[in-house]
């Protein structure tokens, strides 16, 4: 009887932004996992180590964590005014499930590097020293986003002084454009603000009622206020992570909210779609300690927001979730908006538990519908290793 083999597939594991990946060229992967399907979900979930009932990773390249159980695949597009084509799967850890229903915004920022370095932008447009504009396709959720990845001596520059919190160390800027990333009227969910209202109420049963705004932008997202739930605003993970009741009472919440933003039927439904929506609690700016120990003043920020991910507490900040704060802040009556102080903005500076992020985003509403053309922000990325993944055979 003949024994499994190990295949070999070739892959760049990466960091971008606040999050690390394994990234694969789509015309690499084996045939069947080349287009979607249980063949592909089985495949990234073998390469990351789930579903591992002991919550670590130790058999695949995950880090047991919703910043580091990802997987991107990258293609050539065929569309216009497109390079490529960007595809995210959130790998969940404990349970046999990939999730596509949304973007990582922070991975987003290691997709154009990714593109150059595996030859598939064209040599003509590189220069050899200076800024190359990416034009991404993100597959997931239909949306365009633009990334001005540096270059030296017609490579791409990895290595700077721009340091971002969350980030040990610094490294070069990438700016990312998300253009248009607010939902379209004809979208599941609708438009902008999927019920049509800037803030309302959520009532939960056996945790509470909430003022709430649900919004999709970058990511659907539902935001209450820090107070209501009991809370600072100023938590870091361990606060919120070793509190079971406090979990679970977050995610009934964002079970319903699931719901009432049209995104599932039923409740049953939303457990089994963990990445979308987030759940993010707000609160006005104050001084607090980040999780480095760096001391973030009320003077830095305009608000303070801790977000969830795949139901725990985010080490830092999500850049789709980034995104979805920057325009509830720019539209008054959200209770973003409230805790940034209201008024006008096209831009919003919010502590996250490793620190600050700025964010630029100007809602603007437009016959009766809010709409953004666009979100600006600044990651960086890196690539970690290149080579081979290994995952145990047959492959499908």
């Amino acid at each position: 009887m003949a024994r499994p083999v190990q295949v070999r597939i070739p892959a760049v594991y990466m960091r971008g932004g606040t999050s690390k990946g394994v990234f694969f060229r789509l015309q690499d992967l084996p045939l069947p996992a080349q287009v979607p399907g249980p063949a592909r979900d089985a495949l990234l979930m073998r390469v990351i180590g789930s579903p591992d009932p002991y919550g670590k990773h130790t058999d695949g390249m995950g880090g047991a964590t919703s910043s580091t159980s990802k997987c991107v695949i990258v293609g050539a597009s065929a569309r216009a005014e497109h390079d490529v084509d960007y595809l995210y799967g959130q790998v969940a850890i404990d349970q046999p499930f990939v999730d596509w229903s949304g973007n990582c915004g922070n991975l987003s920022a290691a997709v154009g590097p990714f593109a150059l370095a595996q030859g598939l932008i064209d040599p003509a447009r590189v220069p050899a020293d200076g800024i190359v504009t990416i034009r991404i396709w993100q597959a997931n959720i239909g949306k365009s986003i633009l990334a001005h990845v540096p270059i030296r001596a017609g490579a791409v520059q990895e290595l700077g002084d721009f340091e971002l919190d969350g980030v040990a160390f610094p490294a070069a800027e990438i700016a990312l454009e998300f253009l248009d990333p607010a939902a379209d009227a004809d979208d599941a969910g609708g438009s902008m603000f999927p019920t049509g209202h800037v803030q309302e109420r959520l009532k939960v049963p056996g945790v509470g009622e909430f003022a709430v705004t649900l919004i999709n932008s970058g990511i659907p997202t539902v935001f209450l206020r820090a107070a209501d739930l009991g809370l600072t605003g100023s938590e870091l993970q361990d606060h919120v992570n070793g509190d079971a009741a406090l979990l679970a009472r977050l995610e009934l919440i964002r079970a319903y909210a699931s719901v009432r933003m049209g995104l599932v039927p039923n409740l049953a439904l939303a457990a089994a779609r963990q990445h979308t929506p987030k759940l993010a609690f707000v609160a006005p700016p104050a001084e607090y300690q980040a999780s480095s120990g760096k001391v973030v003043t009320a003077a830095d920020i305009d608000l303070r927001v801790r977000a969830l991910s795949m139901g725990k507490l985010h080490h830092a900040m999500m850049a789709t979730c980034a995104v979805a704060i920057a325009t509830a802040a720019s539209v008054p009556g959200t209770v973003v908006n409230e805790a940034a102080g209201a008024g006008a903005r096209d831009a919003v500076r919010f502590g996250h538990p490793s620190g600050a992020l700025r964010v630029g985003a100007k809602a603007e509403l437009c016959e009766g519908q809010w709409t953004l053309t666009k979100a600006i922000m600044s990651r960086s990325a890196r690539v970690l290793m290149d080579g081979w993944v290994h995952v145990p055979g047959p492959l499908a």
